[in-house]
């Protein structure tokens, strides 16, 4: 599905594209997550363990451990979710003894190490993450596609990063609907987000659940859908499950979807928004690296990251200190990731953040969604550019390997496209 339907338009680099394809293997995605940690605690309550897994979707595999344990998956949380068709090394925590933990045995999945602590591990508790990706069958020569990568990594540079972009597996790399289920679930439409969850079939996923949703989009029964569901789409069955018994209750029935999943939808939500004010700004021509008067500037916190809690709004008066902040990597320019308590920005940028919430229909109030309390959302901001950090590559026939670190809530796939300029 193209990029332009979760709001992703342009690239920051004019340069050339080497084309290519990733994640042709599981092995040429590997990232390992750059973790902020529980301490250890001898005795604690909660096991923290660093795990491997291949081609594992992070919510399908707590699932599973959870299932493969015996407890239940809200006694296993994580900093991050990660990309499914990957080899991914990341912390998880359990609300279970270190013995219990070791002994999972689960394909494609390894548990390397673990330790006690008194801590929950939660969402957000990494600093980054660490990859290596190849990207086979490049569109050019080897000589050609190695001036390709070092002039865009040079002009990169030079803007500070990349456009920080949610990537398409932001929004579902197969079927890219979280967006679409948070926009009704922050309308109060449950029924519908039921449905562009359950039904919504998209050309290019599994052909029996492909049907099963072509199915039910056509009839509305849930019952039938239940029955043709495929056994590895347990979240939809669960759904399904549900409305059999309860006719009518979708809030109930999106209920019994993991938190951090629901949670989700309402967040893709918020992305494509950002990333539709992003495009926006770049089509405009505006600078991504240079405040403007009436943006908004991100600070970095104690761990030399953007707090996009603590925006810092740019005037005639400071311009020139915060365009030498943001110069300097001190700071950053950023986008509002809109929600009930969302400050926008002014000047050009609050012309674009407007319109875009405008074309919405939406009010901050949207994003307090009293039948799902839970799910309500007060936004914040985001840099419009992401820092790359260690970047390097190897070209070796009609392979490319990058390697590089990127900090947390920043996407790999949006860093590779301004290399790759694949359309899809």
């Amino acid at each position: 599905m193209a990029e332009s339907s979760v709001g992703i338009v342009g690239y920051a680099t004019p340069t050339r594209g080497i084309g290519g394809k990733m994640k042709v293997e599981p092995a040429d995605f590997v990232v390992e997550e750059i973790s902020s940690p529980p301490p250890k605690a001898d005795g604690g309550r909660y096991t923290v363990a660093a795990v491997r897994s291949t081609n594992w979707e992070t919510n399908r595999l707590v699932r599973e451990m959870a299932r493969r344990l015996a407890v239940s998956r809200r006694r296993i949380s994580f900093a991050g979710t990660k990309d499914k068709r990957a080899v991914t090394t990341q912390l998880f925590c359990f609300e279970a003894p270190e013995d219990v933990v070791r002994s999972l045995r689960l394909a494609d999945v390894e548990v390397l190490e673990t330790y006690a602590t008194d801590r929950r591990l939660e969402i957000g508790d990494l600093l980054g993450n660490r990859f290596r990706i190849v990207v086979r069958d490049v569109a050019v020569p080897p000589d050609e596609a190695e001036s390709i990568l070092a002039a865009t990594a040079a002009q990169l540079e030079v803007l500070g990063g990349f456009p920080n972009f949610f990537g398409m597996q932001r929004f579902g790399s197969i079927r890219p609907i979280t967006h679409v289920v948070g926009r009704h679930i922050v309308r109060g439409e449950f029924k519908e987000a039921v449905d562009a969850y359950a039904a919504n079939p998209i050309v290019g996923e599994d052909e029996e659940a492909f049907e099963a949703r072509q199915a039910l989009a056509a009839s509305g029964d849930y019952g039938e859908a239940l029955k043709a569901m495929p056994d590895v789409m347990g979240f939809e069955k669960a759904l399904l499950n549900y409305l059999v018994r309860r006719p009518g209750d979708y809030v109930g029935a999106l209920q019994e979807l993991p938190f951090n999943l629901l949670m989700m939808f309402v967040h893709g939500y918020q992305s494509y928004l950002f990333n539709r004010i992003l495009s926006e700004r770049m089509r405009r021509g505006l600078p991504l690296n240079e405040p403007l008067e009436g943006d908004l500037v991100l600070p970095l916190d104690k761990q030399g990251l953007p707090d996009r809690d603590r925006p810092l709004a740019v005037e005639a008066s400071n311009l020139e200190k915060m365009r030498r902040q943001v110069h300097d990597g001190k700071a950053f320019v950023s986008g509002a990731l809109f929600g009930s308590d969302a400050v926008l920005a002014a000047g050009p940028m609050g012309e674009i953040e407007g319109e875009v919430v405008a074309s919405e229909g939406l009010k901050p109030e949207d994003f307090v969604v009293p039948r799902m309390p839970r799910l309500s959302s007060r936004g914040t901001r985001r840099e419009l550019v992401a820092a790359v950090r260690g970047l390097r590559w190897a070209v070796e026939g009609t392979c490319a390997t990058l390697e590089f670190e990127l900090g947390k809530g920043c996407y790999a796939t949006t860093l590779l496209r301004e290399f790759m300029k694949r359309m899809e």
